[in-house]
């Protein structure tokens, strides 16, 4: 690059980051003094143990305790489009970790994305989501932080690439994709749904991995809920992407489901139509089952209330590879599955009607499941099939794959479209 060139770059870099600044800088909650709440005083112990609930609730161990480490001491990798981000140490300890902020400095961070020293934080920490959570809330949440064992661990450094390193644009970033403040009651509905939707919207963060993003990262908020790709591990140490599917109203989505089956699959991670798997083990083993029944039923209701966003209509598959298909389902996926579909209920789930993992837009899930077997949730439920599923990644080529994943996401009452073999060779470990 030309220095002018380089000199203009600069120029207009600087100029934005002004800009993002200015309309950005009077966001942050500059109040001196505790977080001012109005509920009652409450005694310690209660506001610790109220703060714990709702750590589990937001399921902030699964991503700041990294494999073997210390709790809540960080160091769990994020793999993103613009790099690797490493969450961070949020035990008490006053030099690696939040010590050393107040219940203020605690605020800014989950309402305006904004650490103790004003730097901006990336949304991979979900405060697009988190600026929802109520004052009270947030208090109970620093109360419990506070309260845990402190742990001395220095925060990795992340490795993201030029320009997205330069945490300062994330000042314009925020100005244009996101609007802070905490979740206001609708009266146009029960208790018991605005309850559902300050948990999926706020605490729990649904929309993090379940809405589509744009180029910029940013969830689509016209698709809310529509089913996103975030990256995971499928082996240790390989992390490839996954698809989380559609929680709307759609037939390819939550329509097909009861609100009974949205319950049963919280808080036992088990119902009529999958056990989970994947990723989804965290969310459910760590974070859903262990809140209370009320809870659990009112985030079901909120989400059995969300509008359809329908995904795009699917190609048409190619007859030839949909017979390539069959023959491979009937030879290695039809005595558990059963040639309708409706699975054994003894031997495996069912992959007709549904199936959300079966019908979403992206294939991705649905493709790891079949490479590499469903990861069982952990520690391990009740055995529920007769033997675990198989994986495939050593027994079928990207072109088998790619057949017998379009044959099912085509037949029975499924109509998700053709999966090619380009679409399996990503998912692939080597």
């Amino acid at each position: 690059m030309s220095l002018p060139r380089a000199i203009v770059l600069l120029t207009l870099t600087a100029s934005l980051i002004a800009a993002a600044i200015l309309l950005w800088g009077g966001s942050v909650d500059r109040g001196s003094g505790p977080i001012t709440t109005d509920s009652p005083a409450q005694d310690r112990d209660t506001l610790v143990e109220r703060g714990r609930y709702l750590a589990v609730a937001g399921n902030c161990a699964s991503c700041h305790t990294a494999p073997n480490g210390e709790f809540m001491a960080g160091g769990l990798a994020f793999d993103t489009p613009f790099g690797v981000i490493y969450s961070t140490n949020i035990t008490p300890d006053g030099g690696t970790g939040i010590g050393s902020w107040s219940d203020r400095d605690f605020l800014n961070s989950m309402r305006h994305g904004i650490r103790a020293n004003g730097d901006h934080l990336y949304p991979v920490f979900p405060y697009t989501s988190f600026t929802g959570i109520s004052n009270e809330d947030i208090a109970a949440l620093y109360a419990y932080l506070m309260s845990i064992p402190a742990v001395i661990r220095d925060n990795r450094d992340n490795d993201i690439r030029f320009p997205f390193n330069m945490r300062s644009l994330m000042a314009f970033w925020k100005v244009m994709f996101f609007e802070p403040g905490a979740y206001e009651v609708d009266t146009r509905h029960s208790d018991e749904w605005n309850r559902g939707a300050y948990l999926v919207e706020a605490l729990a963060h649904c929309s993090a991995c379940h809405t589509p993003r744009n180029l910029l990262g940013a969830e689509q908020r016209h698709r809310n809920m529509a089913g996103g790709e975030y990256s995971d591990k499928v082996a240790p140490g390989v992390n490839r992407p996954w698809s989380a599917p559609n929680l709307t109203a759609s037939d390819r989505g939550l329509g097909s489901w009861s609100q009974a089956d949205l319950t049963a699959y919280l808080k036992t991670a088990r119902n009529d139509f999958l056990e989970s798997f994947g990723p989804m083990n965290e969310v459910i083993m760590h974070s859903t089952r262990h809140l209370s029944d009320n809870d659990i039923q009112a985030m079901a209701v909120y989400l059995k209330t969300l509008p359809a966003v329908e995904p795009p209509l699917p190609e048409e598959p190619d007859s030839v590879v949909l017979g390539r298909g069959r023959t491979i389902y009937n030879l290695h996926c039809g005595t558990c599955h059963l040639p309708t579909g409706e699975g054994d209920p003894e031997m495996a789930p069912r992959l007709n009607k549904g199936s959300l993992v079966v019908q979403a837009d992206n294939p991705a899930s649905m493709i790891n499941a079949i490479l590499y077997g469903p990861q069982a949730p952990s520690p391990a439920l009740p055995p529920r099939w007769r033997k675990p599923m198989e994986e495939f990644q050593y027994i079928l080529d990207d072109d088998e794959v790619s057949a017998v994943t379009t044959f099912i996401r085509h037949s029975w009452d499924n109509r998700a479209g053709p999966v090619t073999a380009e679409q399996v060779a990503r998912q692939r470990a080597e």
